[in-house]
């Protein structure tokens, strides 16, 4: 297991959510839903997250619903938990996602 892998604890991991603009968590899972302008824009920001978490050696489950709706969860498997991976990758994912081209839904 990475350094960055290990599972984060309370209190630490609710501060870290929380500069997290519009990511929620159960404690197990990072998650967010973006809402882009139609299919194309919604497919290239999943090209984008896609790219940025190959980089990382971190993949996300990336939903598309809809048209152009993408739902983003992350998490440590080997951890069983959330890691300063996932938290590090969020924060790279919503530097791909500014406005106007996809926003929190």
């Amino acid at each position: 297991m990475r350094q960055d892998e290990h599972r984060l604890e309370e209190p630490l991991l609710n501060e870290l959510v929380s500069e997290l603009e519009g990511w929620s968590s159960d404690g197990t899972r990072l998650e967010k839903t973006y809402t882009t302008r139609g299919w194309k824009s919604a497919i290239a920001f999943v090209n984008a997250v896609a790219e940025a978490a190959a980089a990382a050696d971190h993949h996300p489950d990336i939903h598309v619903e809809g048209y152009k709706r993408v739902r983003i969860v992350l998490t440590t498997h080997v951890s069983g938990g959330i890691s300063q991976a996932d938290i590090d990758l969020a924060a790279a994912i919503d530097r791909l996602a500014p406005a106007p081209k996809a926003k929190p839904a």
